[in-house]
């Protein structure tokens, strides 16, 4: 597949999970949630996680952002379905540095380690929009913990 193509595709699923989020509701039988917000975009959401056995069994979210925080969070809450909360821990490290650094281009950061998610990879290009992508991810962390001060991509 040519690097355009490829472009595209990833542009695509972004719109599809922009425009139609998975898990966008309320878990009424979470084990733990937490608040996220972002003052530069003015994303607000709450991660909701239902853990047992240590293994994420159910993950939500709730709240209003832009395209990128929107995408995110759905894109999150499916790949994070059925992972221990070790394997969470472990994706969301290989998130942040897909998202954030030059070594998201390492062999070591596969789209088969991250699925879908390597659509955010262009991310890094502009610092105001990581935060908008790492939003979920770093609100998930606190959900996991069931921290009750919100988060901040400050």
């Amino acid at each position: 597949m040519e690097e355009d193509d490829l472009t595209n595709l990833y542009r695509d699923v972004l719109l599809d999970h922009s425009k139609h989020p998975r898990n966008l509701r309320q878990l009424l039988d979470a084990t733990g949630s937490a608040v996220g917000h972002n003052r530069l975009c003015g994303d607000k959401l709450r991660v909701f996680v239902s853990v047992e056995e240590g293994v994420l069994r159910d993950v939500a979210f709730q709240g209003v952002g832009c395209a990128i925080s929107t995408a995110s969070a759905s894109m999150m809450t499916e790949a994070l379905k059925g992972l221990s909360v070790e394997q969470a821990g472990e994706l969301f490290e290989r998130f942040h540095a897909l998202a954030t650094s030059a070594m998201a281009d390492s062999s070591l950061l596969t789209s088969a380690e991250l699925g879908k998610l390597v659509a955010f990879a262009g991310v890094r290009q502009y610092p105001a929009r990581v935060k908008c992508a790492t939003l979920a991810w770093h609100t998930l962390r606190a959900a996991l913990k069931n921290v009750q001060a919100p988060v901040s991509t400050e």
